[in-house]
């Protein structure tokens, strides 16, 4: 098999090899702990500009099921790291193995390294620049190409995965979804802010009892207004908030107008249309296993997270009140505007790695604006 290296920005190196594309791609590298949902993760647009290593050992197993991707055009991230791929993947509803989808969507993926020190070696020294190539075997020439690169932070990956016209929605969840289904006499109606949408949010707002329609992440407020939606969500996406300076301005005229629910990304954006401020964590949030206490049931509930950045709720004391703290590291993690009807969460309350703790948020979202309307 053929030799693939990966460099981090730092000049570390990790030799292994290929099992995706003949391909050289730069992303930040990041680590994620989920045990299951390799083709989620693959597929969640909010991994745009990123190498995803992935912390559990064997992956590959259970193969690529195309009802189970997260967003259309196939996998967003820029390569992907495991110890070890299992190429002959056993599963019914597969119908190809992870290697080939990789190679069809020209993806370069590396294996057989030790993916426990890669790990260890990104929380000791943080999330960085890395460059992994099947092409260039020579690490002092992929140490120059990634130090030359400007970072993630100059780009707007959200123009790059944002759909490019409106649609509408109709699909729930799967059936062991244990969203709370709520009836209506008439279905409410939700415009989705596409900076880069996980399908399983639009199934739990259609589970939850919502006419659902998705718009780009560039359209005007004044045109969702006329829409005269119920209420509007912001969705997860890519990137350093900052970027997304259109997301801001809009949800800052939305404000007061429409009861709106953010979501990861979105929940950035809303902080900084707010006038707060955000952070860049150390080495980000991405994993299935992470605990989360809703400070308005007094709950803790196991969540999903896919996220480098954070909004310091702090900055905006006054206008909102902290719901939601990650039990790991203290990060605030949700929030509710103390006169408006606008709530927004860090963490994936769409995601089931196992557990589902946390799709009862939409309900809330759906009660909130009851209440409003």
């Amino acid at each position: 098999m053929k030799k693939a290296l990966l460099v981090l920005h730092d000049g570390t190196v990790f030799e292994g090899r290929s099992f995706g594309a003949d391909a050289e791609r730069i992303g930040e590298v990041v680590f994620n702990t989920s045990m299951t949902g390799y083709q989620e993760i693959l597929t969640d647009p909010s991994y745009r500009g990123q190498i995803v290593t992935m912390t559990y050992p064997q992956i590959g197993n259970y193969g690529i099921v195309p009802e189970d991707v997260e967003s259309l055009s196939g996998p967003k991230v820029e390569g992907f790291v495991v110890a070890e791929y299992q190429d002959c993947y056993s599963n019914w509803r597969a119908v190809q193995s992870l290697g080939s989808y990789l190679v069809e969507n020209n993806i370069p993926g590396i294996e057989w390294i030790d993916t426990r020190a890669l790990t260890k070696h990104l929380r000791t020294h943080g999330a960085q620049m890395g460059i992994l190539s099947t092409i260039d075997s020579d690490p002092k020439s992929l140490l120059a190409k990634v130090t030359a690169h400007p970072g993630i932070s100059a780009f707007d990956f959200v123009r790059e995965v944002t759909t490019a016209k409106q649609y509408a929605w109709t699909e729930g969840c799967w059936q062991w979804c244990r969203t709370e289904t709520i009836t209506h006499e008439k279905k409410l109606m939700v415009v989705v802010y596409d900076f880069g949408v996980k399908f399983n949010i639009l199934r739990n707002l259609v589970t939850a009892g919502f006419e659902v329609a998705v718009v780009p992440a560039q359209t005007p407020a004044e045109e969702v207004l006329e829409m005269n939606p119920d209420g509007i969500l912001l969705s997860n996406g890519p990137g350093d908030p900052v970027t997304v300076t259109y997301g801001i301005a809009t949800a800052q005229k939305l404000l007061n107008k429409k009861p709106i629910f953010g979501i990861c990304l979105g929940h950035q954006i809303l902080g900084l249309a707010m006038g707060g401020r955000t952070y860049k964590l150390k080495f980000g949030h991405h994993g299935g296993n992470h605990p989360v206490k809703d400070l308005v049931s007094g709950r803790v509930e196991i969540t999903s997270q896919n996220h480098n950045y954070c909004v310091d709720v702090g900055s905006l004391r006054g206008q909102v009140r902290l719901t939601h703290r990650n039990l790991y590291d203290g990060s605030e993690e949700g929030m509710q505007h103390t006169e408006l009807p606008v709530m927004s969460v860090q963490h994936h309350p769409e995601a089931g790695p196992g557990p589902n703790d946390s799709t009862h948020i939409f309900s809330r979202f759906v009660r909130m604006m009851k209440a409003t309307g």
